[in-house]
């Protein structure tokens, strides 16, 4: 059987009434039906074709050539469109909805709102679910970045601290807020980089590279604003860190040390006012 919630590549063998039916180029003996409205206007037999499967209202693996928002074991922000009293329906781009049981949900969902969700197998059933319960799904015992590495998060929600987010679709990590210089929102996808790791395998990180590692980017980014603001700025080593942040959405020190280098090089020159652009 093709595995549910994957895209597969699979060859057209045969044109039938409901639609085509597609076999496993290493197993001929795993078929899965192309319903006719996602069939494509031009083909052969012997074609192959990259699908989705997932199962159908009746619970019967089935190919689709749409994109969900989410497969398997991925996470995704995705918008309830209906709860019933089994639970709660997700809108994954996909003709059926995902479900979501009420065990699932780590606080009951309401229609027409959007949660970070967890897209998985449920072995019982054999059916793809989603749940809201997120951090079951992640695991810090063993840590697979490494202080300076750059990663992809996705933010989870906010605490008294910082951010909550998950870090390459693996573990868990935190931003702090003192560290955050543009908004945030669940189910933000982002570039950072690991800050740390504590002793207890908690991992701190920061929307900017560590320490010098910040220089060159934020450096480069400082240039390319003055060119758009017409080669100055009203921002100097004396600016609050508001209007630091508000402007350039980086820290002072961060702004400071870019501002350094810049002028270093000779590319800038910081007079009482600002910072000018030396053409």
């Amino acid at each position: 059987m093709l595995q549910i919630g994957e895209y597969h590549t699979l060859i057209i063998d045969r044109d039938t009434a409901p639609g085509l039916y597609l076999v496993d180029p290493d197993n001929p003996d795993n078929e899965v039906l192309l319903p006719n409205k996602y069939k494509p206007e031009n083909f052969v037999l012997g074609d192959r074709i990259r699908v989705f499967v997932y199962l159908d209202y009746e619970e019967r693996p089935v190919a689709t050539t749409l994109t969900p928002y989410v497969k398997l074991d991925e996470f995704a922000f995705l918008q309830c469109v209906e709860t019933t009293k089994i639970g709660a329906f997700l809108d994954w781009g996909l003709q059926k909805h995902l479900f979501v049981p009420f065990r699932e949900q780590a606080y009951p969902m309401r229609e027409g709102d959007w949660y970070l969700i967890f897209c998985y197998l449920d072995e019982e059933t054999g059916r793809i679910v989603a749940s809201s319960k997120v951090n079951a799904f992640l695991d810090n015992s063993e840590i697979t970045v490494e202080p300076f590495e750059e990663v992809d998060v996705i933010v989870t929600n906010k605490t008294d601290m910082g951010f909550n987010v998950i870090v390459n679709e693996l573990h868990q990590g935190l931003l702090y807020h003192d560290e955050i210089f543009q908004p945030l929102y669940t189910g933000n996808k982002l570039k950072a980089w690991v800050k740390k790791i504590r002793p207890d395998n908690k991992i701190d990180l920061s929307l900017q590279r560590p320490g010098y590692r910040s220089i060159e980017p934020n450096a480069d980014y400082i240039l390319e604003t003055l060119k758009t603001k017409g080669g100055f700025m009203p921002l100097h080593d004396k600016s609050t860190p508001e209007e630091i942040k508000g402007t350039l959405e980086m820290s002072k020190k961060s702004f400071k040390r870019a501002i350094g280098k810049l002028y270093k090089i000779k590319k800038i020159d910081i007079k009482p006012e600002g910072i000018y652009l030396i053409k």
